[in-house]
């Protein structure tokens, strides 16, 4: 692909100047308008060392109001990265909506080294190259624009500009080794990068490449696409994106109505189970912080289901140093202002730690779905994306456990009772909740269809029978002391 790339003709020097004129202030004006549409830009400047990324990226942003813009030098991940999933660095650092982010280098920096310097696999490389082209594509359907640079010299304009660059003291620690080594293996390096830009070059994501032999003549190759790119991308606003088969083996599950909810404990059981099994999890938690091994908890279920006091007791068998527990409500502005799953990547714990989210990215389908939150294009294609979610965690090694706690609802109407006439219980329930028990049926349905389209293989639902709470809370410690267990 790059080594049958065909260059344009570079246009003179005095063409050059008088396009950029233009092209800088229509760049300008096209900022306010991606402000005003809230269209979330993403600029990836990739290629060769030496080829004169940095200093177009200066210039481009030299044309833009700094409010409205962030930078990302992004070299090797740092040692708090590496203990998280592949694509972290990158999903937290996506722009809101209205602004641009600037990528100088990115996933296939990262991707690309580690091939040629042998630090990974063949089989862990093509299943990063399908996350990232799966991360490019979600970004495209939840109405981001990205745009990918290659900026392409020679092998021998290469060593000329690392030489000069080397030959300055101001300059010098610019060149790092790396770029060294690609130089003398620049053949090994662009058939790695042939595969690479071929294996990346979505529709939705497409490679440019920029002959950066001449700094000016680059700097307008990528202003004027950045200009053409934003005019496509506002045109296509509000156009529905496709919704994807499932490709991911699933659980078959049964329906909320067909669960046994007369399932109990005597006190006496209660006792004895949590004691012993809140043990058996304290030694495991031990096992997974020294293995470096991550497990993600989610709960869902219904309003006084009895989340709330399942998360209790299984943490107080935890290290607090080791765990983090996060409620999830309504999205805060800065988070409605990207992609759904931006804030739950932000909230992934580092490998040996464990994160419990006490609701989570399932509101997608739920409660964004029901009270019309989201379009119905969106939460459709949700299921997939959410596996897709899911299926990155498993690929980094977490455990991962989806509990919905089912109850019914005249036990909901008992409990809801109870909150509403005990004074020290009363903050426990509002009037949304009582509006949602109005839409049960509705609910119901989003749920069985959720647990269907989402139990994988390697992320599966379980549910707890919690119209016995006692019952609940030790099916849920057994369940996770299982699963950890399966994967030690």
């Amino acid at each position: 692909m790059l080594k049958d790339w065909i260059k344009a003709d570079r246009p003179s020097d005095e063409e050059i100047a008088e396009r950029l004129k233009t092209a800088r202030f229509e760049l300008n004006a096209r900022q306010m308008a991606i402000k005003e549409k809230k269209l979330p830009v993403l600029v990836i400047m990739d290629g060769w060392g030496g080829a004169g990324k940095g200093g177009v990226l200066g210039k481009v942003i030299k044309n833009l109001d700094p409010r409205f813009y962030k930078t990302e030098t992004l070299g090797k991940p740092s040692e708090d990265e590496k203990r998280r999933p592949f694509l972290y660095r990158y999903f937290v650092r996506i722009p809101e909506a209205g602004q641009f982010s600037f990528f100088d280098g990115s996933w296939m920096d990262e991707l690309t080294r580690a091939r040629l310097q042998g630090d990974m696999d063949k089989e862990q490389y093509h299943r990063h190259l399908t996350s990232i082209k799966r991360f490019e594509r979600t970004l495209s359907d939840n109405g981001y624009l990205c745009v990918k640079f290659f900026f392409h010299i020679s092998k021998n304009e290469q060593k000329k500009r690392l030489k000069e660059l080397e030959e300055d003291k101001d300059t010098s620690w610019r060149v790092e080794k790396w770029d060294r080594w690609q130089n003398s293996h620049y053949d090994e390096c662009m058939d790695v990068y042939d595969e690479y830009l071929e294996a990346t070059n979505q529709f939705v994501a497409p490679w440019y490449f920029i002959d950066s032999k001449n700094r000016k003549w680059a700097e307008l190759q990528v202003t004027e696409l950045l200009v053409r790119s934003i005019d496509t991308a506002l045109k296509n606003i509000g156009h529905s994106a496709t919704v994807l088969q499932n490709t991911f083996p699933l659980k078959r599950m049964p329906a909320l109505s067909e669960i046994e909810l007369d399932l109990a404990l005597s006190d006496e059981e209660y006792a004895r189970e949590l004691k012993d099994l809140q043990e058996r999890l304290a030694e495991l938690h031990n096992k997974i912080y020294r293995k470096k091994i991550p497990v993600v908890i989610a709960y869902e279920g219904w309003d006084a289901a009895g989340k709330g006091g399942n998360i209790k007791r299984l943490t107080a068998a935890l290290d607090p140093r080791g765990f983090e527990v996060h409620p999830i409500a309504s999205p805060e502005p800065h988070e409605k202002n990207r992609h759904y799953l931006w804030r739950f990547w932000k909230r992934l714990p580092k490998d040996g730690h464990i994160a419990i989210f006490d609701r989570s990215w399932y509101g997608r389908v739920m409660v964004e779905r029901l009270e019309g939150f989201c379009s119905e294009n969106d939460w459709q294609r949700a299921y997939n994306e959410i596996n897709e979610f899911e299926k990155e965690l498993d690929d980094w090694g977490a455990v991962i456990v989806k509990f919905w706690v089912q109850i019914d609802k005249d036990t909901q109407l008992a409990r809801f009772t109870d909150r509403q006439n005990t004074p020290e219980k009363q903050w426990k329930i509002t009037d949304e909740d009582w509006r949602n028990r109005e839409k049960w049926d509705l609910y119901e349905d989003a749920v069985d269809e959720m647990i269907k389209k989402t139990s994988t293989d390697y992320a599966p639902w379980f549910i707890l029978e919690s119209n016995d709470k006692h019952y609940a809370r030790i099916k849920a410690l057994r369940t996770v002391i299982e699963e950890i267990e399966k994967k030690l």
